[in-house]
């Protein structure tokens, strides 16, 4: 069986064929010791030749099962904002943003282009295969020229988007990193995508710890041939 095919197999189904090869190994077992107590030497051989198979096949398929389930988890997304933009004159745009909550947000944006970004705190692999998803801070959302000389001279717009007062678990990861041992790393993502008038966005978060951003069909549309 090769990984494509063993990797659309449900983790469960894994799980249980690992239970019954399990429990093969059990009876041969047993039926190992009923051989040695009669003294019959290559019967005994035979049985454990099929005690060590059946360990090693509950062994792969319960590896497989964990396996799969954990590229499973991370291919999971979390949704973290909403962007609608409406265009106010030429690179000024108002755009709102609409949290999972739906607490929403209206700020201004100068650019081409509007980029997120967060801090994204990421843990070890037993306890990200485990199904302890990948937590994130969103920190700013910013304007982004496409021209460079334009970047480094026209007016920038940079909009804090950290909450005050909540507790920050990525800023004490940072600052006391043996407090967390499970914590593999903690780091900065971000994601952009060109701003077009009526255009609508989401972001969400894998579980690799990778900020996405996608346009709907229209804004895409819209991108690929703009006026």
């Amino acid at each position: 069986m090769d990984w494509a095919m063993l990797l659309q197999l449900p983790s469960t189904l894994l799980g249980i064929l690992a239970v019954l090869a399990l429990l093969f190994a059990l009876v041969q077992l047993v039926a190992l010791r009923q051989r040695l107590q009669a003294r019959r030497p290559v019967a005994a051989l035979l049985r454990t030749l099929f005690l060590l198979v059946g360990l090693a096949l509950a062994l792969v398929l319960a590896g497989a099962g964990w396996s799969l389930r954990g590229y499973r988890l991370l291919g999971e997304e979390a949704p973290v904002v909403t962007l609608d933009a409406r265009i106010l004159s030429p690179q000024r745009w108002a755009v709102t943003l609409v949290w999972p909550d739906g607490q929403t947000r209206v700020v201004g944006v100068a650019g081409d282009a509007w980029r997120v970004e967060a801090l994204v705190l990421k843990w070890k692999l037993p306890a990200l295969l485990s199904g302890l998803p990948p937590l994130y801070r969103l920190d700013r959302l910013s304007g982004r020229y496409d021209d460079p000389a334009e970047e480094a001279s026209a007016p920038r717009t940079v909009v804090d988007l950290r909450q005050a007062g909540a507790f920050d678990l990525v800023a004490l990861a940072r600052r006391h990193p043996d407090w967390l041992p499970l914590v593999d790393t903690v780091y900065g993502s971000g994601a952009y995508l060109p701003l077009v008038d009526g255009g609508h966005y989401t972001v969400s978060l894998m579980r690799t710890g990778a900020l996405v951003a996608r346009p709907d069909e229209d804004t895409a549309e819209r991108i690929a041939h703009p006026l």
